[in-house]
């Protein structure tokens, strides 16, 4: 049996381990904190649930495919449209990108996702590991065998002083500027190791402030969503987590405000109370209902690599494998969406798979 490591239980992470499900390979998942599926995350609170980072899985054909074979049971269609908005507040009907394509999440989160695909699979998940640092070592060669090629593995160390490996094989799939911290502190004796350094530490991300909005009301709105699509308003995206099923009690409103890339940015170390109530006066005045200048809860998730702004070049990335180290994530394939993560990670997995 070989052995891979990969880092993040996220979509990525996690589709590279599915991918793996019936490969004789030994796969071990290092994940930073308490929960799986990165930023396609999910809270509980006051009888709600509510994904505050990636709303929906967005559907294609295969991935429609992939979540009915998970199970139906739980899984939540949104079926009321993602309507847009423009710099001057301006709402239209309708969201060419997204039509009439599924929007799926589930009763008890998008966390889901990552749940039901490691239930699948035989990998360990290592929860509440931090990897520091990689390098890539000789473990050995053939015992009098002259002329026998050395056998090398791939060591991780966490920030607690721990040390996993070795592992035949590595994936990281972490947002790309954490990737390349990781890569400033590899060490690996290769050409290939600055040309990855340069390509990994060019992709940069926007930030995403995400306040959570809860009102003991019920909003009445012909739209699940609205997106800014001239990308020039203060908010990016608002949606009604109660269009959800099983997410919010019946008569209440539990409102996904996320702020624009260039107002998060600006705003994104103010105090948790000015971001949100900065969010309730914009979803105000956005929404023109007064009611909601004045939640009565709220939540926050500052989300430092939210998008990726570009791919990185894939064919640089590439020449790692040659050593067994591999890449995955929304960066890779310069879009930050859940599902395209997913099946990057999923590709890279079969890669791994078909190369043992």
């Amino acid at each position: 049996m070989e052995s891979l490591a990969i880092v993040g239980a996220g979509p990525a992470g996690v589709g590279a381990a599915y991918a793996l499900r019936d490969a004789d390979v030994d796969v071990t998942i290092l994940e930073k904190s308490r929960g799986v599926c990165g930023r396609a995350a999910t809270r509980r609170r006051n009888d709600c649930r509510y994904d505050h980072g990636a709303n929906y899985v967005k559907a294609d054909d295969r991935t429609d495919d992939l979540l009915r074979e998970l199970g139906e049971d739980g899984l939540v269609d949104v079926e009321l449209p993602v309507w847009t908005f423009t710099s001057d507040g301006a709402i239209s009907a309708g969201d060419e990108e997204r039509g009439d394509a599924h929007k799926w999440t589930w009763e008890t989160g998008i966390t889901q996702l990552a749940k039901r695909l490691l239930d699948r699979t035989d990998a360990t998940v290592e929860r509440e590991t931090r990897v520091e640092a990689v390098e890539r070592v000789e473990t050995g060669g053939v015992d009098g065998v002259e002329g026998a090629r050395d056998e090398w593995g791939w060591h991780l160390a966490d920030t607690d002083g721990e040390a996993h490996g070795p592992f035949d094989a590595l994936v990281l799939t972490p947002p790309a500027p954490q990737t390349a911290a990781l890569l400033a502190a590899t060490h690996w004796q290769s050409e290939h190791l600055p040309a990855l350094r340069e390509a990994v530490g060019s992709v940069s991300y926007r930030p995403t402030l995400s306040a959570i909005l809860h009102y003991p009301f019920e909003l009445d709105r012909p739209w699940y969503g609205l997106v800014n699509v001239d990308k020039d308003h203060d908010v990016g995206w608002l949606s009604r987590e109660e269009c959800k099923r099983g997410h919010v009690p019946d008569g209440e409103t539990l409102l996904v405000v996320q702020l624009g890339a260039e107002w998060s940015d600006e705003h994104y170390d103010d105090p948790e109370g000015a971001v949100v109530d900065a969010a309730a006066a914009k979803a105000a005045t956005l929404l023109d209902d007064d009611r909601l200048a004045d939640p009565d809860w709220t939540d926050l998730q500052r989300w430092r690599y939210a998008q990726p702004n570009e791919g990185a070049d894939a064919d640089v990335l590439r020449r790692g494998e040659v050593d067994g180290l591999y890449f995955a994530g929304d960066w890779v394939v310069g879009e930050g969406r859940v599902h395209r993560a997913l099946w990057n990670g999923y590709e890279v997995g079969e890669r791994i798979g078909e190369g043992r």
